[in-house]
């Protein structure tokens, strides 16, 4: 049983333009809403906008984040930078995410709108073994690596929670980072936990023919590992959707699979962004964030009066 868990009608993940939209819409339809996540993440962040209709001038990526934000809050929905690293749908069919901080939220609706991972180590051998040891996503192949010695890098809550979740799966569990850059209680639980960790240094080389032989770090050492798990940022939609069961495009596997509500085959999950293909403009992150607060809003309500 989760310990005080907080209870809203739509929890919406990511908050760049496509959550940020979604929010405006949700909590304007008098639901009780929150948008987690580090608006730094989001690829407008740093973007400047000239292609965007009725606005003439070009715009600076952070302060469009910044006024969406402030239009969100205006209809009342509530935000918490902080990293999700965990969704479960109870019995009860009410969706559950886990934050990096260990508390617990609940809400009949969820929407992701996350974007999509462009981050990459760019060190020679990830491209050539990806399939063949590589992987971005520890809850889609984590179970490939059951009983073998496995690898994470990265610096932050998708590292982390990732190489606690292979403790579970992997014989041993190597984490790579230069520096912690998580929520006090997830470092906690990983310096008390068997990972090994390889503190202050990072990824040199990925070695091996046709399958993964060794991972080389900048500080000489060269771990003998079967897979090797590249997590830089916060979880990703498709790791969080992964438990889930929610369906990805057929052709290419990369991106979640919505109808024109912008709905998941999951009852109650929502997309909307770049995390459901390109194009990767604002307009079309937009359109379906404005689409995807409106039907989530509409099923938190209905989710309401029948419990």
């Amino acid at each position: 049983m989760e310990k005080n868990p907080l209870h809203y009608d739509v929890i919406i993940l990511g908050s760049g333009p496509a959550g940020l939209q979604a929010a405006v819409h949700a909590a304007r339809a008098k639901t009780r809403v929150v948008v987690l996540g580090r608006v730094q993440r989001s690829s407008l962040y740093k973007a400047h906008i000239e292609n965007y209709c009725c606005m003439d001038d070009i715009l600076a990526g952070e302060d469009i984040l910044d006024q969406g934000r402030r239009q969100a809050e205006k209809f009342g929905a509530e935000f918490m930078d902080v990293d999700v690293v965990g969704i479960d749908l109870l019995e009860n069919g009410t969706l559950s995410a886990s934050l990096e901080s260990g508390q617990n939220l609940h809400a009949a609706a969820v929407i992701l709108a996350m974007g999509v991972s462009r981050n990459r180590l760019g060190v020679p051998g990830e491209k050539d073994l990806l399939g063949k040891g590589v992987s971005y996503c520890v809850e889609c192949d984590g179970n490939f690596f059951r009983g073998e010695p496995v690898a994470v890098v990265g610096n932050e809550s998708a590292a982390f929670s990732g190489a606690l979740h292979l403790l579970l799966l992997a014989s041993e569990v190597h984490l790579v980072y230069e520096e912690a850059r998580v929520n006090e209680h997830l470092g906690f639980q990983v310096e008390s936990s068997d990972i090994v960790k390889h503190r202050g240094t990072w990824v040199k080389s990925i070695v091996g023919e046709n399958e993964l032989e060794e991972v080389e770090l900048q500080s000489g050492e060269k771990l003998q590992v079967k897979g090797i798990f590249i997590e830089l940022g916060a979880k990703g939609a498709l790791d969080l959707a992964a438990n889930l069961g929610v369906m990805l495009d057929t052709e290419s596997l990369r991106y979640i699979s919505v109808n024109k509500k912008q709905e998941t085959n999951v009852p109650g999950i929502y997309a909307a962004g770049d995390i459901c293909g390109p194009p990767w403009q604002m307009a079309k992150a937009v359109g379906e964030g404005c689409v995807a607060g409106m039907e989530a809003a509409a099923y938190a309500k209905k989710h309401r009066k029948m419990s």
